[in-house]
């Protein structure tokens, strides 16, 4: 799927194996659903070569989210883009990510701490997670407290301006970063994407979430946050 994975368990009765496990799914997951892999269900699916409505439950759920979130921010996020192809994977990451959070769980693990390229899933805790600066790579921007939660974070300066606002089909640039705290990585992740190709606008949409907290750096360097964002206070050595 393109980002580094890490992993820390922390109980000590938790077998090797579930660790396998987590990353044996993740491997599947980019086999199944990446946009750039032609025999992926994604590529078969875009191509026509199956039915939407005889796709895989876990396709069948992640095409689900997709259309819930197009929806909700008026056709800014859309995996559908004109002159490219069904590319679900602002959705994907967080999901499966969530999913393998959840697999852990069902190995009796307790307290551990799951980061898929910078969005982390914490069980247990509480553990302290920080924030990339959107313009200095070597410092954070702030520092959260996180116990059973996860955080995600969208921005521009990994990639480029690689968020599109579908509503034009141009680069979203109205914000520099945007965080979301959420109970799972599903909804975290897909949320802070989704806000980030609103612009501005999608700091006050993602804010009205159910279960979100926000922190958030806008186009003119302002910084917004969620009365309830869990901060923590600078830690340095703590990026995540």
């Amino acid at each position: 799927m393109g980002f580094p994975v890490s992993l820390r368990v922390d109980d000590e009765d938790v077998p090797e194996s579930a660790a396998d496990e987590v990353f044996a799914w993740l491997r599947e997951v980019d086999a199944r659903f990446s946009p750039f892999k032609a025999d992926s269900e994604v590529c078969r699916l875009d191509r026509g070569e199956i039915a939407r409505g005889d796709v895989s439950a876990d396709l069948d759920e992640v095409l689900g989210l997709c259309e819930e979130y197009r929806a909700a921010t008026g056709g800014a996020f859309d995996v559908r883009l004109p002159g490219r192809g069904l590319d679900p994977c602002a959705v994907v990451k967080g999901w499966s990510v969530q999913r393998a959070a959840e697999l852990l769980k069902a190995a009796g693990a307790r307290r551990f701490v799951l980061n898929a390229g910078g969005d982390v899933v914490a069980s247990g805790g509480p553990w302290r997670v920080g924030v990339r600066h959107p313009e200095h790579a070597d410092k954070v921007c702030t520092v959260l407290e996180l116990t059973d939660a996860a955080v995600a974070t969208s921005a521009r300066y990994e990639r480029g301006d690689h968020i599109l606002d579908a509503r034009t089909g141009r680069p979203a640039t109205g914000l520099l970063s945007l965080t979301v705290v959420a109970s799972s990585l599903t909804i975290a992740d897909t949320t802070a994407t989704a806000a980030f190709a609103m612009g501005a606008d999608g700091i006050a949409w993602a804010s009205a979430r159910p279960g979100c907290e926000v922190f958030a750096v806008d186009a003119e360097r302002r910084v917004l946050r969620t009365e309830g964002f869990p901060v923590a206070g600078a830690a340095p050595g703590a990026a995540a």
